[in-house]
């Protein structure tokens, strides 16, 4: 008898555990640069991703961070990377095979996109603007020739392959970084951030407008106190933790705005 009543017991627990599981638990990918790679604290340095889970509700949002330092719009989709020893994670063929209907894609690029389209260090830049525009090149770093399209082109094609799979977009603005003219913090990383937002307009994808978010708060804090806490001078553009921290807190609060892909529901 109580045996049986043990059963029963165990039977029930199983069943409430079964019926609080979320059903098809999506799936959040963030793909971009070292602002939002998880970093390892390395110099004291850390990347927004490392600490978004904290403000989002991982028993019904898994969060995977793809990002990798170093990387644009164009060396994340192409593979071609300078240093092969940092590439463990894979990148774009990598996320794309794991998308799946429902997920989420968030992409932040554009700190690294404005860089040489060739040379024998990183080959890493893209034509400027959002324009179908391309061009052919021997990239001296792979080896290989190389058809090299314009920032919104490649953005464009991460949206391509995501909407194909019925996957969420987001397209993030890129951070700011800490320099200064007559006491505001400068904006737009020369055309990306905006760029950014435009593709994702054009695409009728989300976007969160990060460059501008992070940027209003930098202006309240002032060139002293940002310096002092969110960043390691001489390094402008990567963050400490506190300053990640808050760049992840700008993120969440963006998700709160995109009622429509259902991504708010998720923000603690």
């Amino acid at each position: 008898m109580r045996y049986n009543a043990f059963i029963l017991f165990l039977m029930a627990v199983c069943c409430i555990a079964w019926l609080a599981t979320p059903k098809n638990k999506p799936t959040l990918y963030l793909i971009g640069d070292s602002t939002v790679d998880d970093g390892s604290g390395n110099k004291g340095l850390w990347g927004w991703g490392k600490f978004l889970p904290e403000l989002m509700d991982t028993q019904q949002l898994s969060i995977k961070n793809y990002a990798q330092g170093g990387t644009s719009t164009r060396t994340f989709f192409t593979g071609g990377i300078w240093d092969k020893r940092i590439n463990k994670r894979g990148m774009w063929d990598t996320v794309q095979a794991k998308l799946s209907k429902g997920d989420y894609l968030l992409i932040q690029f554009g700190l690294n996109d404005n860089g040489p389209i060739n040379d024998s260090a990183r080959a890493r830049g893209v034509l400027k603007g959002i324009s179908d525009t391309s061009v052919i090149v021997y990239n001296t770093v792979t080896k290989q020739q190389e058809t090299v399209y314009s920032f919104g082109g490649y953005l464009r094609k991460y949206i391509a392959f995501a909407k194909a799979k019925g996957v969420h977009v987001i397209i993030c603005s890129s951070v700011p970084r800490s320099v200064w003219k007559d006491g505001k913090v400068v904006r737009g990383e020369a055309g990306f951030a905006a760029w950014a937002l435009e593709v994702a307009k054009q695409e009728q994808v989300a976007s969160v407008d990060l460059n501008n978010m992070i940027a209003d708060e930098y202006d309240v804090m002032g060139e002293v106190l940002v310096n002092q806490k969110l960043h390691v001078l001489p390094d402008v553009t990567h963050t400490t933790a506190e300053g990640a921290k808050l760049n992840a807190t700008m993120v969440a609060k963006g998700f709160r705005q995109l009622k429509k892909i259902g991504i708010h529901k998720f923000v603690l």
